[in-house]
C-alpha cells in the first residue's frame, strides 16, 4: 500500500476510530491487544496508528508519511454482549492486512458491522439467558429444584435484562433491580426449608449473567501483561457491579422482612442423575450463543470446548485441587481456543473462550462470599473471598500461559503518552 498524505488521513482516520470502538467494545477478554489490531489497520492502508487507553476509551493518533497527523477521542463501553460484531470483524481484518479490502469497501463493511442489529430477536436472547441459567444451575446445586427454582428466576432475569435494552435508565442500574427482584421471589416462594438449600445457591444461577466474572479475568490478565492503568479500571468496575448485585440482594431480604442470617450457604442433598449433569453443558452452551449473540455455527466447537474445560478441571482438580484444576483447565482452555482461532474462518479467541471460561465459575464465589458475610457466617464468607482471589489469579494467569505455549500471543504495546502522538486536529471527537 502506498503511504498516506494529509490529506487522505480524513478517510483513514474514520476507518480506525470506528474500529477502534467496535474493539473497544468487546474488550471483555481484556485490552491487550486492541492496539495491535489497530495498528495493523493503518500499516495496511499506509500510516501508522498508536493508542493510549483505558477500558471504556482510547486517544487514537494517526500519522501520514509527511509526518502530519490527526487525534481522535474514541469511546466504547467494554461488554460481551454482542459477539456477533466480533466474528464478523475478524475476516474483514484478515482481508484488510492482506491488502484484499479497499479503504472505501472496508470503512462500508464495517459501519454495517457496527450498526447491525443482534442476530436474534428478543425473545430469543430471553430464551437464551433462561437456558444460560438453567445450565449452570446444577453446579450450585445438582437437584431437581435447583433447576425448577432457576427456571422461575431466570425467567425474571431474563425479562428485566431483555426490558433494560430497550430502557437505558433501566440498564443504568440493572444489576441491583435484578438481584433485588430475585432475591425477594427466592425468599418468598422458594427459601422455604434448609433442605432445599441456601437462598444464595438458589439465586446465583439467575444472576450468574449479570456476575463480572470475565472482567474479573480480564482485569487480572491485563495487570499481569503490564496494563495496569486498563487493569485497575477494569477490576474496580467489575468490584462495583459485584456490590450491586450484592446490595440488591440485601434489599430483597429487607423487604421481606426477613433477618440477613436467613443468607446460609448450604447445598442441598443430591438427586440429579449423571445424565442429567452432563447435558446440562449442552443447555449452558446454547444459552450462551442465544444470550451473547454468538453466530449459531459456532455451537459444536463451543461445545467440545466446554466439555474439555470440565473434564480437565475435573480431572485435574481430583489429583492436586481445585486451584491447580482451574489453572490447567484455564492453560488447556486457552492454548486450544488460540490454536483453532488461527484462521480467519474460525470464531475469534474471545468467542472461543467464553462459555469454557464460564465453567470455571469465577464470578460466583464473590457473591457468595459477600451474602454470605452479609449472613454474618463470617468464616465461610472471608473464605469464599479468599478463594476468589486465588481462582482469579489462576485463571488469568492459565489464559496467559496457554496463550503463550499455543504462540498466539503477541507483545502487549505500552504507548507513552507523548510517544508519537501528533497535533490534535482535523477530526471532532467520536
Amino acid at each position: 500500500m502506498a503511504q498516506r498524505t494529509a490529506a487522505e488521513l480524513d478517510d483513514l482516520t474514520p476507518f480506525l476510530a470506528r474500529l477502534t470502538a467496535v474493539l473497544l467494545r468487546s474488550s471483555g477478554e481484556g485490552a491487550q491487544l486492541i492496539a495491535e489490531s489497530v495498528a495493523d489497520g493503518a500499516r495496511a492502508y499506509g500510516g501508522t496508528a498508536t493508542l493510549v487507553m483505558v477500558p471504556e476509551a482510547a486517544v487514537l493518533a494517526v500519522t501520514a508519511a509527511d509526518g502530519t497527523g490527526r487525534t481522535v477521542t474514541v469511546h466504547g463501553f467494554p461488554e460481551v454482549f454482542r459477539l456477533d460484531q466480533m466474528a464478523a470483524l475478524k475476516p474483514l481484518l484478515a482481508e484488510v492486512v492482506a491488502g484484499r479490502k479497499d479503504l472505501a469497501a472496508a470503512s462500508a463493511e464495517l459501519t454495517a458491522i457496527d450498526t447491525a442489529p443482534p442476530p436474534y430477536p428478543w425473545w430469543l436472547k430471553c430464551a437464551g439467558i433462561i437456558l444460560f441459567a438453567l445450565g449452570f444451575a446444577p453446579l450450585m446445586q445438582p437437584t431437581w429444584y435447583e433447576i425448577a427454582t432457576t427456571a422461575v428466576l431466570g425467567a425474571l432475569a431474563a425479562v428485566l435484562a431483555v426490558t433494560a435494552d430497550r430502557l437505558p435508565k433501566l440498564a443504568r442500574i440493572l444489576p441491583v433491580v435484578v438481584s433485588t427482584a430475585v432475591a425477594f421471589v427466592t425468599i418468598e416462594l422458594f427459601a422455604d426449608s434448609p433442605s432445599r438449600g441456601g437462598p444464595v445457591l438458589l439465586m446465583l444461577p439467575a444472576l450468574f449473567y449479570f456476575v463480572p466474572g470475565d472482567y474479573l479475568s480480564a482485569a487480572t490478565a491485563e495487570l499481569s501483561a503490564g496494563l495496569v492503568t486498563t487493569g485497575a479500571i477494569r477490576l474496580v468496575y467489575a468490584v462495583f457491579l459485584l456490590v450491586q448485585l450484592y446490595l440488591g440482594v440485601l434489599l430483597g431480604v429487607m423487604i421481606t422482612g426477613t433477618s440477613t442470617r436467613a443468607l446460609f450457604d448450604i447445598a442441598a442433598r443430591e438427586d440429579l442423575p449423571r445424565w442429567a449433569l452432563f447435558l446440562s453443558w449442552i443447555v449452558f452452551t446454547l444459552g450462551t450463543v442465544l444470550a451473547f449473540a454468538i453466530p449459531l455455527r459456532f455451537f459444536w466447537p463451543l461445545l467440545l470446548l466446554v466439555y474439555v474445560t470440565v473434564g480437565v478441571q475435573s480431572g485435574v482438580t481430583k489429583l492436586i485441587g481445585e486451584v491447580g484444576g482451574t489453572f490447567v483447565a484455564a492453560v488447556v482452555l486457552s492454548a486450544a481456543a488460540t490454536l483453532i482461532a488461527r484462521p480467519p474462518h474460525r470464531p475469534p479467541r474471545l468467542i472461543l473462550l467464553l462459555p469454557g471460561f464460564f465453567t470455571l465459575t469465577v464470578g460466583s464465589l464473590g457473591m457468595r462470599g459477600l451474602t454470605t458475610l452479609a449472613g454474618g457466617h463470617v468464616i465461610k464468607g472471608f473464605a469464599d473471598l479468599l478463594k476468589l482471589v486465588t481462582i482469579v489469579t489462576a485463571i488469568a494467569v492459565g489464559m496467559v500461559v496457554g496463550g503463550v505455549l499455543a504462540g498466539g500471543e503477541r507483545k502487549s504495546p505500552r504507548p507513552d503518552a507523548d510517544d508519537h502522538l501528533p497535533e490534535a486536529g482535523g477530526l471532532p471527537r467520536t
